[in-house]
């Protein structure tokens, strides 16, 4: 018998994961409207302009072949080689690759990288396989996109379950085929094998910068500042750390199971010791709150970290943050952006705040190219620099606009591809 609450949660999901195409889609027409673009030009960047579907056959432990179904989004190369993650997940759609390709060309236009948008997926579940099917998945994976990628051509990373060793794998599979054009085919490998420092924190510590600048202008002082986090893994638990470091008082943290919060700050080294690899804590204490309830605690700053659509127009208005900064994609929804900037609350959106990561990644790739290495500070620094540029960039054309600063930022994010289209002569 069919589990209709499967096919009801299936459903939903599918919902949501257009509703999220289409609205990046209408926010990008929006800011192209606003910047003076003919609809041609809206047409050719709504879409990738590739999508490559694959299948990946795996031998199993047990002797038995599955079949794997996999992605790769190449949103728009006009500016130079597309560049992304590749996620595993069983919930990854085309359709979901398809927005995190063009939310990707939206990041590296804002902080200004050589770069068009890339993203790639495949269809598992790799907390039920072995590490040596997951090895094998991992270099089918190259083998079937191989004709596409490379480091002029689309830069794989590391994304939802995907990591350094699963990216060495694919550099290894990647150097047999093409020798002489690695390890700059992909980033996020490890220091060994041609990674960046910095890489791993890059997203939390994009996020911490904008965070600072987002006070200035508000002008709250970070140190004592009240501070909550959706949102537990590898982002959030960084951020958690350099907030505290920082001087700031997490009061509030949240997991799958649930949140803790306490309005004297919370011991997030204490935290940090006991979560579990899957970034879960909240499970070992008694007094918990719900995600519901920890978004709408009385504090200075927010920051959702977890998943989609977590502000919505049925809680923007209780939201009692002065600041939102965006370190998940898409925890908030366009009706929802749109009441927030309505009642004053300067929201960071995640194609800014979270770029970290890919700026990171775009060191590394110089790096690779170079053949010469930078020491951590350098790699800081130079983030640091990147980021409070592309933060001034963005609210200065929110407050010369009088726009809110998602369509702030995709506005400067999309200029860099339609120029670089329209000198091709594509337009």
């Amino acid at each position: 018998m069919v589990d209709k609450t499967k096919l009801e949660k299936d459903a939903e999901r599918v919902k949501k994961e257009k509703n999220v195409l289409e609205s990046t889609q209408t926010v990008i027409h929006k800011a192209l409207g606003k910047l003076g673009y003919s609809e041609e030009v809206f047409e050719l960047l709504k879409e990738p302009l590739r999508m490559m579907t694959v299948r990946i056959p795996v031998k199993m432990d047990d002797g038995s072949t599955t079949i794997f179904t996999g992605f790769r989004a190449q949103h728009n190369d006009a500016v130079g080689p597309t560049k992304g993650g590749v996620r595993y997940h069983p919930n990854v759609t085309e359709t979901e690759v398809k927005a995190l390709s063009i939310w990707m060309s939206l990041k590296a236009g804002i902080v200004g990288l050589p770069y068009g948008g890339g993203k790639g997926g495949i269809i598992c579940d790799p907390r039920n396989m072995s590490f040596p099917e997951v090895e094998r998945l991992s270099r089918g994976y190259v083998r079937a996109i191989s004709q596409i990628v490379g480091p002029t051509k689309d830069i794989p990373a590391p994304d939802v379950q995907t990591n350094s060793q699963i990216m060495a794998w694919m550099m290894d599979e990647y150097s047999r085929m093409k020798e002489f054009d690695s390890p700059g085919f992909i980033t996020g490998k490890p220091l060994v094998l041609g990674g960046s420092h910095g890489r791993e924190s890059a997203t939390a510590k994009g996020v911490t910068i904008c965070i600072r600048e987002a006070a200035k202008r508000k002008g709250i002082n970070l140190e004592g500042a009240r501070i909550v986090i959706q949102g537990f893994g590898n982002a959030g638990s960084f951020l958690a750390k350099f907030m505290h470091d920082a001087g700031a008082n997490v009061v509030g943290i949240s997991d799958v199971q649930g949140g803790l919060y306490d309005p004297e700050g919370l011991d997030i080294d204490y935290l940090l010791d006991r979560r579990d690899s899957f970034g879960t804590v909240s499970n070992l204490f008694k007094n918990t709150i719900s995600n519901d309830e920890l978004l709408e605690l009385e504090c200075d700053i927010l920051v959702p970290a977890a998943i989609e659509n977590q502000i919505t127009e049925k809680n923007a208005d209780r939201i009692k943050a002065s600041i939102i900064v965006e370190a998940a994609n898409g925890p908030t929804t366009m009706k929802a952006t749109e009441m927030l900037y309505n009642r004053g609350i300067l929201l960071v959106p995640d194609v800014l705040a979270s770029s970290g990561g890919v700026t990171v990644s775009y060191f590394e790739w110089v790096q690779n190219n170079q053949g010469f290495y930078w020491e951590e500070e350098e790699v800081e620094e130079r983030l640091q620099a990147v980021m409070v540029k592309a933060f001034e960039n963005v609210y200065r054309v929110a407050q010369m606009r009088n726009v809110d600063m998602r369509l702030a930022a995709y506005m400067v994010g999309v200029r860099k591809m339609a120029e670089a289209s329209r000198f091709r002569g594509w337009i």
